[in-house]
């Protein structure tokens, strides 16, 4: 058992017979009354995100999880399939457990949360941001622009992210797995 205290981004509780990956917290020390966290939790079997609110010293079960280190192999479907760099073991998981599906290129390495109680997988940590190439972009035309303009932009995942206007077919983008926006152009 764990209290409110040991709340962290990425934890994995045990919440209303269901195991949720706390996405973010806040906590929260008004002027008048007790403490308490607020959280926003995302469920791992249905993908579902929900608000909820700890009072300060609540004890939380948390789940034990290992962490593994897989490469994404290839989408079929609704179905995403990896395998383990050590064991080279293959396993499919749906799309929902993953934050960014849209984002992942044949070949990235993620890291699998991985219950060590029933050894089923819980949920994916992408890299914090990844290199695409454009596929397909609008021209952008100069001049009709006031502040920073964006246009929107297709990646060879099939993704669609805004970018500015200079960003041309062919370019390499680094694009956040967290927000899914442009970051950067990069040059090879």
């Amino acid at each position: 058992m764990a209290s409110t205290s040991d709340i962290r981004n990425g934890l994995c509780i045990k919440f209303n017979h269901d195991i949720y990956k706390i996405v973010e917290f806040l906590h929260v020390k008004p002027g008048k009354g007790p403490a308490f966290v607020r959280t926003k939790l995302r469920s791992l079997t249905t993908g579902r995100v929900l608000d909820n609110t700890f009072s300060a010293g609540h004890k939380i079960e948390d789940v034990r999880v290992e962490t593994h280190n897989y490469q994404f192999l290839y989408a079929e479907g609704d179905e995403f399939h990896f395998m383990n760099t050590e064991s080279f073991e293959q396993i499919s998981l749906n799309k929902n457990i993953l934050d960014a599906p849209g984002l992942l290129k044949e070949g990235t390495s993620v890291m699998v949360q991985v219950n060590t109680e029933t050894d089923l997988p819980l949920s994916v940590d992408m890299p914090s941001s990844v290199i695409l190439e454009v596929t397909y972009a609008e021209p952008g035309v100069k001049g009709n622009t006031a502040t920073n303009a964006t246009k929107s932009a297709t990646v060879e995942t099939g993704a669609t992210v805004n970018v500015p206007l200079f960003i041309n077919e062919g370019d390499k983008i680094k694009i956040d797995t967290a927000s899914g926006n442009y970051m950067e152009r990069v040059k090879e």
